[in-house]
């Protein structure tokens, strides 16, 4: 008997005896978001059942929440059977970070004080300036040399999204200091 003949550029086939099957693993960092996921679904579901709503539109708002809760239980499901099927993520490659270099705790922590600072002054000083200071704070931790210019930018976002929201959406945004000005 001879052997087979073999073009270059075509693979050699596995001989049976020597290939195995991959171990399979099971990620239980999958099971658990599944866990989590299924769980938060089945609360909203749990929940959207307890609203009382009067004669609202067709749809009402008990609709989003039974969709939102349905879709949370489904994909939850749908990952405990991947995860439990061996289906493990590939691992980043680290296309546009360099994964050698350690985190920038300072740049988390300032951003971090910066997003508290948000919540203590939004009821005092109202959406629009906050939203104007968060801007221009979160751009500062993460390295921008122009603070005018974002402080700019960041007043017409705030007061943009506070018009979009008051009168766009009818939800009144707290106006602040700026009240009788907006």
């Amino acid at each position: 008997m001879s052997a087979p003949v073999r073009t270059p550029g075509t693979p050699e086939a596995p001989d049976s005896a020597t290939t195995a099957a991959p171990e399979r693993t099971r990620d239980l960092g999958q099971l658990g978001l599944a866990a989590a996921l299924v769980v938060i679904g089945a609360y909203t579901v749990y929940d959207a059942s307890t609203l009382v709503v009067g004669f609202a539109d067709p749809v009402g708002p008990k609709a989003f929440p039974y969709v939102i809760g349905s879709v949370l239980v489904g994909l939850g499901v749908l990952l405990a059977v991947a995860a439990l099927r061996g289906d493990v993520p590939s691992p980043e490659d680290g296309e546009d970070v360099d994964l050698t270099q350690r985190s920038d705790w300072l740049t988390v922590a300032k951003l971090v004080a910066v997003l508290v600072l948000t919540i203590a002054t939004v009821g005092w000083l109202g959406w629009a300036v906050t939203g104007a200071l968060l801007f221009a704070g979160a751009t500062w931790a993460l390295g921008s040399r122009t603070p005018v210019r974002d402080l700019a930018i960041g007043a017409v976002l705030s007061v943009g999204s506070w018009y979009a929201f008051y009168v766009g959406l009818g939800i009144p945004l707290t106006p602040g200091v700026l009240d009788g000005i907006l």
